[in-house]
């Protein structure tokens, strides 16, 4: 099979999208498949190219993977012009280069959001005979309007719905992160052929560590760590992370660790040393192969999101899980489905400081529950959520659909 991998984000950035898209393209180049990826100069979440790279367009080669980087005007800015210059940015030059640079193939899939990466994508598989895999891990514009970016029924609003029903009814399958994404594009495009692609997490790399435990720089000095690891975003957020750990000041049991970067950390950490919140620690991005030894560090995993985002489940949960630690999940909706069903750890609804710093009072007083939770959640991952099965299922389901297409 000949796969062409289109999206925004890739290693060397860390993201979810970055983690789930190159094990993907690796584990299939494994089996023997050839992958394609098409993707941008890497500049995410800093906003700025990364050394070594830029220009017009450079080839690499990772892994067995042959790999296409093109021009993005790079920002950090949340303002609306300068996000839709960078990513038309990119929907331009992904599809005028990625038309002489690219060579026919079977299928090509498309990372979504951003969704505007659809009329790229619906371009270069025409021009590459390719079918249209449309794999959506945010329903847009439905978690823009749920974040305060679009106003519902705005010209811009009205314009998004436009590009995903367009993008939908000319993709050969959608493919989604979550149960609850298929459903709604189930009940909304009941014509289009969908598949459930769960997001997971390579089980063999994480361990769950015993009592001589790696602390990875994470300051432990006899405290409860309580980590959290990932983008400093809008969708995140963490000021109510910031809230439940001025409530937890005076117990100095605590110690909070926010990794990663994003928009909203500027002003996270500025809010931190307004307050005082010297319990509260801010680290930068760490790469994926570091994020075993962080989970095996610490005491404590948060999974935050703002609000009710449907379909969102974030991808450090599966990480959380695999590395053995228990889960205070800071959401609703399939997220917190999963993290109930399997005994994963505790649940709080967005916005619940009190249940939030319930949660962890409960934890830090009962080790042997911190315990039972990450022992259960490992045993769910590599159950249900490990991705080399994801992969090796999505590949079987691909194969014989593209046997019977050629038929």
């Amino acid at each position: 099979m000949n796969l062409i991998i289109l999206s925004q984000y890739y290693p060397p950035e860390v993201g979810a999208p970055q983690t789930r898209l190159s094990e993907l393209a690796r584990l299939m180049v494994q089996k023997g498949d050839s992958v394609s990826v098409l993707t941008a100069m890497p500049n995410y979440p800093t906003g700025k190219i990364y050394p070594g790279y830029g220009g017009l367009f450079r080839r690499e080669c990772l892994n067995g993977v042959n790999i296409v980087r093109t021009f993005i005007y790079p920002t950090q800015k949340t303002d609306f012009l300068r996000r839709l210059t960078n990513y038309f940015s990119f929907v331009i030059t992904s599809a005028v280069l990625g038309t002489f640079l690219l060579k026919p193939a079977d299928v090509l899939l498309v990372e979504s959001p951003p969704l505007f990466l659809g009329l790229s994508a619906v371009w270069l598989s025409f021009v590459k005979r390719a079918r249209l895999i449309f794999n959506v891990s945010d329903l847009w514009p439905e978690s823009a309007v749920e974040l305060g970016i679009l106003r519902r029924n705005s010209f811009f609003h009205r314009i998004s719905s436009w590009l995903e029903s367009f993008c939908y009814r000319r993709s050969w399958l959608i493919t989604g992160q979550s149960k609850s994404i298929i459903n709604d594009i189930r009940q909304r495009f009941p014509d289009c052929r969908t598949y459930h692609l769960s997001n997971g997490v390579d089980t063999n790399r994480f361990v769950i560590a015993g009592n001589e435990r790696p602390h990875q720089g994470l300051n432990v000095n006899g405290h409860c760590v309580v980590m959290y690891a990932g983008l400093h975003g809008l969708a995140q957020g963490l000021g109510q992370v910031l809230t439940a750990a001025e409530d937890l000041f005076e117990d100095h049991r605590f110690r909070f660790v926010l990794i990663g970067d994003g928009p909203e950390k500027k002003m996270l950490m500025g809010q931190a040393a307004l307050r005082g919140l010297t319990n509260v620690e801010f680290q930068d991005s760490r790469r994926s192969d570091e994020i075993p030894a962080l989970i095996a560090g610490c005491d404590i995993v948060l999974v935050p999101l703002t609000s009710y985002l449907l379909g969102a489940v974030p991808s450090k949960l599966y990480e959380a899980m695999a590395g053995g630690r228990p889960i205070i999940l800071v959401a609703s909706g399939e997220a917190s489905q999963i993290v109930n069903e399997h005994q994963a750890g505790i649940t709080v609804e967005p916005g619940d400081i009190k249940g939030l710093v319930r949660a962890l009072k409960t934890l830090l007083a009962q080790p042997q529950l911190r315990r039972t939770l990450g022992e259960n959640g490992r045993r769910a991952a590599e159950k249900y959520f490990d991705r080399e099965t994801i992969v090796s299922r999505f590949r079987e389901f691909l194969e014989e659909k593209l046997s019977v297409a050629k038929l």
